[in-house]
């Protein structure tokens, strides 16, 4: 029990920093936090072994993500925030200064990217995943996981760069 206890205050971080990042909402990002480990842990006896125990939670965690977007919630809450989107007034230019600081900004150049690189991203950057394992979780070799994260990291930087001037 003193090792899965390990585990989970080991990857828990790490699944909560996927999901706030995919969702933008502390609480959707908690209760699927908390989704995963009752996942895992009600199948565990299905785990074979193939991949690590990291690798397996992430997979959960790909497959809640995708359920929780089909959600009728998730829905109804996307068209609130888009609707609080359009009746907020535009920010003022030290509001705007004060958004391009630390995590938002580059949270904002992460969802520019296509949707693989995205994934790549997220789970190496917040997931702390090695390359095989996102391969594996994303269905290709472990230099193509490679080659585009280093692609999207020099995109970000130059984007990243072009915001500061």
């Amino acid at each position: 029990m003193n090792e899965l206890e390990e585990l989970y205050k080991e990857i828990q971080p790490k699944i909560y920093a996927f999901f706030y990042v995919k969702t933008f909402d502390r609480a959707s990002a908690e209760d699927l936090t908390h989704d995963v480990f009752y996942e895992a842990v009600k199948g565990f006896s299905s785990f074979s072994g193939k991949s690590t125990l990291q690798t397996w939670i992430f997979s959960i965690a790909k497959n809640l993500l995708k359920k929780h977007y089909r959600s009728k919630k998730y829905v109804e809450n996307l068209k609130d925030q888009l609707a609080a989107d359009e009746a907020t007034p535009p920010l003022s230019p030290e509001d705007l200064y004060m958004l391009k600081e630390g995590n938002e900004k580059l949270l904002q150049q992460i969802s520019k990217l296509d949707d693989l690189s995205r994934e790549i991203v997220t789970l190496r950057i917040y997931g702390e995943l090695s390359f095989q394992e996102i391969g594996e979780l994303v269905d290709k070799t472990e230099n193509y996981v490679r080659v585009n994260f280093h692609r999207s990291k020099l995109r970000l930087q130059k984007e990243m760069r072009v915001n500061d001037e």
